[in-house]
């Protein structure tokens, strides 16, 4: 297949505003239609974006420099897996050049715009990743993060940004900004959704050299959990973001967290290693070879950034990594005193302006809190926490060792339930509690259980897989052997499918879910008659175990086959009654 695409005019940096559109600035290029592997799997139905530094195939990866652009022979790792889970991909966005900086602004397409107000910094430098999000143009997207580039954008945009454990996500495939630090990262508008996403997309890759086996925890916090907010506060003069934190810090304390007060000094002295060391050098490595030949290319200040890294000798390098296990020593015994640390995602807003003025010290500010994350192998997660008095969305940040996704995860979902705010710059807010499944080991013995009323995600049951480390595999239908029924005198309200001799019926809605096989028992205990399990034919011919129904239960109820699935009928509910 080749594909047919548009690819957006690179756009002078001092242009008149009425020359860059907002769709120039998220885009970088488009396919004319839809990128997709197949319609069954966890992501089916989900659209997404990627930033324009992770290779599509067919398309051209430009890292917003259009004298580096070339055409990408196959999907990175992470694409490929995410397509083959049943998500479309829509195109490729904006982003700081050569993934260099915090605030969006750096790119020869034009700077991305805020998603609440254009005039200010989107956040960087996955910043058309972040936007398409926030307005609600794709489910979720693809970004990367060295020092904070896939949460700095979420906070600024009120959407959640997923940086996982170094090596989770493959990075195949991914131009590099610093490689050994690097990270794919996830933006959608619920926590959910981007757990679903990394669950999908964590792989290892024997070809990626920075890719772990890694092992995530399960264990929840708990009732009481015990959070670390810096002694040292630093807003940059926002007096909003700091009233904001403290009813984030009220927040939390109400789902059960403890404050525990943390010297900030070692964490703020690692994230200026960053680029005020050799370390910067990383960044000048990943595209010497371009840059040597090209330099010009490059704008500034990322050329800048770039060129300060030929200045050091390997010595240096060496030099600043002993320095660097020097501070992290100091924090070793960090994680004896807190769960997880709790920080603003960026302490302040920008307009586009300043930060073209004054590109150094604003971008380093934006970084404040999240530099120093990737350098200490840690795990984040940016979730939305308020909207400001000036209409401006404020977002915070919980961190934790390496492998505690899982962990962030479920504390972050309630705290974003308990925040109750719109779902990016949409009008859209949550409507059910989140469902964060626990990750089920690759060596677990496990069965797969097809579910068709109140198990299915967001329904009243679904907990009784969730407790048990189930975790959704896909979205499918049954093949068209089916009816069902709205039994009577059922509570929470359940359905009962019948299969039928032939093919003449419907084809019916499920979900696959995973479940440990240690579990499995409990979890059939809990099935009450009429209602057992048995196997389904699912419409691609394959077979599952699944809910069925006892005939005898059906005789006097409710047929609703016609409407494809549970939850369609449920909707049919609020919206006035069955048609």
């Amino acid at each position: 297949m080749t594909l047919r695409f548009s690819i957006a005019q690179p756009v002078a940096p001092d242009a008149p505003s009425a020359t860059r559109g907002l769709a120039v600035h998220a885009w970088i290029s488009k396919p004319e239609q839809p990128i997709s592997l197949g319609q069954h799997g966890t992501l089916s139905g989900l659209s997404f974006a990627v930033k324009d530094n992770i290779d599509v195939a067919e398309l051209p990866t430009t890292a917003a420099c259009p004298g580096f652009s070339r055409m990408a022979t196959q999907s990175a790792e992470i694409v490929h897996r995410l397509l083959e889970n049943g998500a479309s991909l829509l195109g490729k966005t904006n982003l700081d050049q050569f993934a260099c900086g915090l605030n969006g602004t750096r790119s020869a397409y034009g700077a991305v715009p805020n998603a609440f107000n254009p005039s200010l910094v989107s956040g960087g430098s996955s910043a058309g990743s972040a936007y398409v999000v926030a307005t609600g143009q794709v489910d979720f997207s693809l970004g990367t993060d060295t020092a904070g580039s896939g949460r700095v954008p979420a906070g600024l945009n009120n959407i959640v940004g997923l940086k996982p454990s170094r090596g989770l996500l493959s990075t195949r495939g991914v131009l590099p900004a610093a490689q050994s630090v690097d990270c794919v990262s996830i933006f959608a508008r619920t926590v959910e959704v981007a757990w679903q996403v990394l669950l999908a997309g964590a792989q290892y890759d024997t070809q990626d050299p920075y890719s772990r086996r890694l092992t995530l925890s399960t264990v929840p916090l708990g009732a009481s959990f015990r959070f670390g907010v810096p002694k040292q506060l630093e807003w940059f003069g926002d007096k909003q973001a700091a009233q904001e934190f403290s009813v984030a810090i009220d927040r939390l304390m109400a789902l059960g967290g403890v404050r525990v007060e943390v010297d900030y000094t070692p964490l703020a002295q690692i994230a200026e290693l960053l680029y005020g060391s050799a370390l910067v050098a990383e960044r000048y490595q990943a595209i010497r070879d371009f840059f040597d030949q090209h330099e010009q290319s490059v704008l500034e200040p990322v050329r800048s950034i770039i060129a300060a890294g030929k200045g050091y000798s390997a010595a240096d390098v060496f030099e600043a990594q002993i320095e660097l296990r020097r501070l992290a020593q100091q924090l070793d015994g960090l994680w004896d005193s807190v769960d997880v640390l709790f920080v603003p995602t960026a302490a302040t807003h920008y307009s586009i302006q300043d930060m073209r003025a004054r590109p150094i010290e604003l971008n380093r500010n934006l970084g404040h809190y999240t530099n120093f994350v990737n350098l200490l192998d840690y795990a984040a997660l940016s979730v939305p926490s308020s909207i400001r008095q000036d209409g401006l969305p404020f977002g915070v940040t919980l961190i934790g060792p390496c492998a505690s996704d899982w962990v962030l995860a479920e504390l972050g979902a309630r705290y974003q339930d308990a925040s109750a705010l719109p779902l990016g710059a949409t009008q859209e807010f949550l409507q059910v509690k989140q469902s964060i499944a626990p990750p089920t080991r690759r060596d677990a013995a496990t069965v797969c259980v097809a579910v068709v009323g109140a198990h299915l995600s967001g329904m009243p049951l679904n907990r009784q897989l969730t407790e048990r480390g189930a975790r959704l595999v896909s979205r499918t239908r049954t093949a068209a052997h089916y009816k069902l029924y709205a039994l009577k005198n059922t509570t929470p309200p359940k359905p009962g499918l019948l299969r039928l001799a032939d093919d003449t019926a419907h084809s019916i809605e499920v979900e696959v879910w995973e479940m440990p096989l240690q579990h499995y028992g409990s979890f059939v205990s809990l099935i009450a008659s009429p209602l057992g399990i048995g196997t389904l034919v699912l419409c691609d011919g394959s077979t599952v175990q699944g809910f069925i129904c006892e005939p005898q239960a059906l005789v006097d109820a409710l047929e609703i086959s016609h409407f494809g699935g549970w939850r369609a009928y449920i909707q049919s509910l609020v919206q006035g009654g069955p048609i």
